[in-house]
C-alpha cells in the first residue's frame, strides 16, 4: 500500500514544485514588470491546457501583488480599481455599480448579500474621505466585500465576511507610483467582540530618467496583523464600529509600512550613496550623490 500512497501523492507535490518554481522566478526578475511576467508564467503553466495548469495559474495570480489596474463603470463611467478579489475570469465587478465590466450579461459572477453590499457602500464612502485626508486629494480607494458565511440567509454582517481596502497614488510627471492593497477577514467571537485578521501590501515604484544618473527604485512590502477588537455600538450601528476598527487598523498599517520605506530602506540608500559608494572625494560629487537621496525621499513624499 505504501508505493500506491506515493504515487497518489507525486502529482500534489510536482504541482507544489511549479508553484514554488514560479514563486521563485519572480522574486529573482524585475520588480517593474511584475505584471507582464507574472502573465507570461501563467501562460507557460496552462501551455498543456490541463486543469492543473490553471489551477496553478489561478493560485499565482491569487498569491502574486501586482499594481492596481484602472477600470471604467459601464453604467456610471467612473474609473474603479480592479484586483483579483473583483475579478470573475476576465471581468471586474465596479463598486459603484455592482456590475461587472465589461458587460456580458451573465448573472452567474459572484456579488456580495444585500447586507453586506449597503456596508461595502458605506466603506467605500469612509475610505474616500480616508484617501483625500492621506493621500492628499490624489489617487483611487475601492473597497470590495464578501460573504465568507455558508449559510446565504445568514446576516452576513454578524456571522463573519472578508474583504479588501485598496489605494493607488501616482505622481503628476509619472515618477512615482504607490499602490496598496490590504485584505482582511473578519470574524466574530462573542456579541462585543470580533477578530480582524489583516494583510497588507504595498508596492512602490520610483523612477528618475533622464540626466548622467538616472535611478530606479521598485519592489514590494507585506505585512500581517491579526488583533481582536471591540464591538463598540455606542452612537451607532454594529455596520460603523467594524468601518471604525477597519480605519484604525488600515491607518497602523500604511503608517506602518511607511515608516519602514523611510526609516530602512531610505537610510540605508543613504548609506550606500555616501558611504559605500563614495566616502571620500570633493564636495560637488558628495552633494551630488546626497541630491539623489533627497530625490528619492521626495519621490516617496509625492504619493
Amino acid at each position: 500500500a505504501q508505493p500506491e500512497l506515493q504515487e497518489e501523492r507525486l502529482p500534489h507535490l510536482k504541482m507544489a514544485d511549479k508553484f514554488d518554481a514560479s514563486l521563485d522566478l519572480l522574486r529573482r526578475l524585475d520588480p517593474k514588470a511584475v505584471s507582464s511576467n507574472l502573465n507570461s508564467i501563467c501562460s507557460l503553466l496552462q501551455l498543456d491546457g490541463s486543469d492543473e495548469g490553471v489551477e496553478l495559474a489561478q493560485d499565482l495570480l491569487a498569491a502574486v501583488d501586482t499594481p492596481l489596474k484602472v477600470a471604467k463603470c459601464p453604467e456610471t463611467n467612473k474609473l474603479f480599481l480592479c484586483c483579483d478579489y473583483n475579478r470573475d475570469g476576465d471581468l471586474y465587478r465596479s463598486p459603484f455599480s455592482n456590475k461587472y465590466a465589461p458587460e456580458t450579461g451573465d448573472d452567474d459572477s459572484p456579488y456580495p448579500s444585500p447586507l453586506l453590499r449597503q456596508l461595502e457602500i458605506k466603506a467605500n464612502e469612509s475610505f474616500d474621505i480616508y484617501r483625500d485626508l492621506y493621500y492628499e486629494g490624489g489617487g483611487y480607494s475601492l473597497v470590495y466585500l464578501w460573504d465568507t458565511c455558508e449559510d446565504v440567509e445568514a446576516n452576513s454582517i454578524e456571522e463573519g465576511f472578508a474583504g479588501v481596502v485598496l489605494f493607488k497614488k501616482e505622481t503628476e510627471d509619472h515618477s512615482g507610483k504607490w499602490d496598496s492593497v490590504h485584505v482582511f477577514e473578519v470574524a466574530p467571537e462573542s456579541a462585543t467582540l470580533a477578530c480582524y485578521k489583516v494583510t497588507s501590501a504595498v508596492i512602490l515604484d520610483l523612477q528618475k530618467d533622464g540626466g548622467k544618473k538616472p535611478f530606479s527604485l521598485s519592489g514590494s512590502m507585506t505585512r500581517q496583523l491579526e488583533t481582536t477588537q471591540l464591538l463598540s455600538t455606542e452612537g451607532g450601528s454594529l455596520e460603523w464600529a467594524h468601518l471604525v476598527n477597519l480605519g484604525q487598523l488600515v491607518e497602523k498599517l500604511e503608517t506602518n509600512v511607511r515608516n519602514l520605506l523611510q526609516d530602512v530602506y531610505f537610510d540605508k540608500l543613504k548609506d550606500i550613496f555616501l558611504k559605500d559608494l563614495r566616502s571620500l572625494g570633493d564636495v560637488s560629487e558628495k552633494r551630488a550623490e546626497d541630491n539623489r537621496q533627497q530625490e528619492v525621499i521626495r519621490g516617496l513624499q509625492g504619493l
